[in-house]
């Protein structure tokens, strides 16, 4: 009986210290893999994401993609528009569905 007991607390204790979950959204594009690490909406700005991601495994700083002018604003405050391999097309598309 007390072996039954101890194998439930045991049971009880790895399903209560469950690891969390790192869910993520990737896409490939070009070659590319670019996941969705994290991301926030703008409260005053609905068209403004700012968003970290990783590309092809390597975690980039915090931009915000300005969807409606189609720019990126970098860390250091440099703009710069969307380009041919620009991650924030990924970005603006998947939430414009």
């Amino acid at each position: 009986m007390m072996k039954c007991v101890c194998y439930f607390l045991l049971l009880i204790f790895f399903c209560w210290a469950a690891l969390p979950a790192d869910a993520s959204v990737c896409r490939n594009d070009r070659g590319r893999e670019i996941c969705i690490v994290d991301i926030k909406r703008s409260a005053k700005n609905y068209w403004e994401y700012r968003v970290i991601l990783s590309v092809d495994g390597v975690k980039k700083p915090l931009e915000v993609y300005n969807c409606r002018d189609r720019t990126t604003v970098k860390k250091d405050g440099t703009v710069l528009a969307f380009g041919q391999n620009n991650p924030g097309e990924i970005v603006c598309r998947f939430f414009n569905k």
